[in-house]
């Protein structure tokens, strides 16, 4: 892969990335604002392929953290695939 391409991948990417949150975001904005319920959440931060997972329950950390192992799978599984290929 030339420079240009993965120029090109990493702003679809971006944009890409950018849309979901976008997309995610917008049944939230047009839902009624007076209804109550309970908030629940948790996010990741991935440093290197070590996630650090937080949340606001059990459920929401079991589900995150679930997530995040699968994504640093693929990952990892992306990284080595793309080493034997640029042999």
């Amino acid at each position: 892969m030339d420079a240009q391409t993965l120029l090109n991948l990493g702003t679809d990417l971006a944009f890409a990335g950018m849309l979901i949150m976008i997309i995610a975001i917008a049944p939230i904005l047009l839902s009624e604002s007076g209804k109550t319920g309970k908030v629940r959440g948790g996010g990741v931060i991935i440093v290197g392929p070590v996630p650090i997972v937080f949340g606001t329950d059990k459920q929401s950390l079991k589900t995150i953290l679930l997530l995040s192992i699968v994504l640093t799978t693929l990952l990892i599984v992306l990284l080595i695939t793309l080493h034997f290929l640029s042999k």
